[in-house]
């Protein structure tokens, strides 16, 4: 896979519609040509502690965020007509299709890859699959775990790996 879209959603609580942020790498031909990365006001909108002590997101960094529709209308053009790629496909995929439902958007039936699963399939002598542990693995350090731009980045080096 030579072409793409690494993408990553933190979440402000376990309300997959409560996106906070997003981080998405375009790659084209193998080579990552744009980094995108926005704060988003989450709805519902408050934060959980055990969402902040992983992100170290708070209210007040997303206070004065735009909504999602809004972000995702700069997101749209950067990645027409490319495959997404996630690590752990099912939590950034439902995230997405939450937000679209909630927001009541036209769903574009966007094809998605998982890193997570390839990883299990293609490195199974990794003692875990995780972000980081994969990351390494294929040559990339991810020093920001849980920021959703590094955590795309790292997805997007997987992907060019073992996809």
């Amino acid at each position: 896979m030579r072409d793409f879209a690494a993408i990553d959603f933190e979440t402000a609580n376990s309300e997959r519609t409560s996106v906070c942020s997003v981080g998405i790498i375009v790659v084209r031909g193998g080579e990552i040509v744009h980094r995108y990365y926005s704060l988003i006001r989450p709805e519902p909108d408050y934060y959980h502690p055990g969402n902040t002590r992983v992100h170290g997101l708070t209210a007040a960094d997303t206070e004065d965020a735009r909504i999602f529709p809004d972000v995702w209308a700069e997101v749209e053009p950067l990645i027409e007509g490319l495959p997404l790629v996630a690590h752990n496909k099912p939590f950034d995929e439902g995230c997405l299709k939450a937000v679209f439902r909630m927001y009541r958007m036209d769903y574009p039936d966007y094809s998605f890859f998982c890193t997570l699963q390839a990883a299990r399939r293609e490195l199974r002598h990794l003692t875990n699959h995780r972000l980081p542990t994969v990351a390494e693995c294929c040559g990339y350090r991810l020093d920001e775990h849980h920021h959703a731009l590094a955590d795309a980045e790292a997805c997007a080096a997987i992907a060019l790996t073992i996809l």
